[in-house]
């Protein structure tokens, strides 16, 4: 007994935090399967369950689109950054060339510019192309790059020893092969880290779904769709509990198989600047 004591002592502040991060997702669970009476009443504990909740969030909201849109939007953008940021991280990172200072002190200036800032000129420009409407203005971006993911990536290849990327010139690889065969294998950590960030990001990203795509409901997202649809039901808190915790499931999954090399990766990138 005393031994349990001694153990619930000594990690009560991760059991403390651990329950702050549970309790509302615990919350959100057993809300989804209440009656629409009790939902949001002083009784936390359903008195019926109702798993039928689930059936009808799919028939009264087209969830399998809007979970179509997300994953295009969220993959798309995630494999477009990766091509654009990899090889201009790795150049920030092991190339030697003038102005790289200056180009990475640009990069974390552009980190702090608020996307609401170009948002007018930006879907100007789509517009003029007749992308409104559509997801692609949310992913062809990707194809030049993104600050974060370039200054994360620059972060965890300036880790990486030297000595093999000159061991591999020697053998008379030239820069892309020494990228491709070398640094990818190395950085597996680092780019597993980037892609999450950015596809947590897109699967999360209600301003940009609702500035273009908001006229055609056929190219919603799930955080579009689930706005909408608490506005429709938003006195049906079960519904929406529902709904909500059908988006968590597929990121909670991503996240639970891919944990260890996000962790390594975030730790690693901060060793070295």
């Amino acid at each position: 007994m005393n031994t349990k004591l001694i153990w619930v002592a000594k990690h009560s502040l991760a059991i403390a935090l651990s329950i702050m991060f549970i309790a509302p997702v615990a919350f959100l669970l057993l809300t989804s399967v209440m009656s629409d009476r009790q939902a949001l009443t002083s009784s936390y504990w359903p008195s019926s369950w109702h798993l039928e909740n689930y059936s009808d969030v799919f028939a009264r909201t087209p969830i399998p689109r809007y979970l179509l849109n997300t994953v295009l939007y969220a993959g798309l953008a995630t494999v477009f950054m990766l091509i654009s940021s990899v090889p201009a991280a790795y150049a920030l990172a092991k190339l030697r060339w003038r102005g790289r200072g200056v180009a990475l002190v640009v990069i974390v200036c552009m980190m702090m510019i608020p996307p609401q800032v170009t948002t007018v000129p930006l879907y100007l420009m789509w517009a003029n192309y007749g992308l409104t409407g559509t997801l692609w203005p949310l992913v062809l971006p990707m194809l030049f790059g993104d600050a974060f993911s370039i200054f994360l990536l620059r972060q965890f290849l300036v880790t990486i020893p030297g000595e093999y990327l000159d061991s591999a010139r020697v053998d008379g690889c030239g820069e892309w092969r020494t990228l491709l065969r070398v640094v990818l294998p190395m950085a597996r950590p680092g780019i597993a880290a980037a892609a999450l960030f950015q596809f947590f990001y897109a699967w999360n990203d209600y301003y940009g779904p609702l500035l273009y795509t908001s006229e055609n409901e056929n190219n919603w997202t799930l955080s579009l769709g689930l706005a909408s649809f608490r506005t429709l039901h938003h006195v049906q808190w079960n519904l929406v509990s529902a709904a909500t915790i059908l988006a968590l499931v597929p990121v909670v999954a991503l996240f639970f198989f891919a944990q260890r090399a996000f962790v390594q990766g975030v730790t690693l990138t901060g060793v070295k600047g």
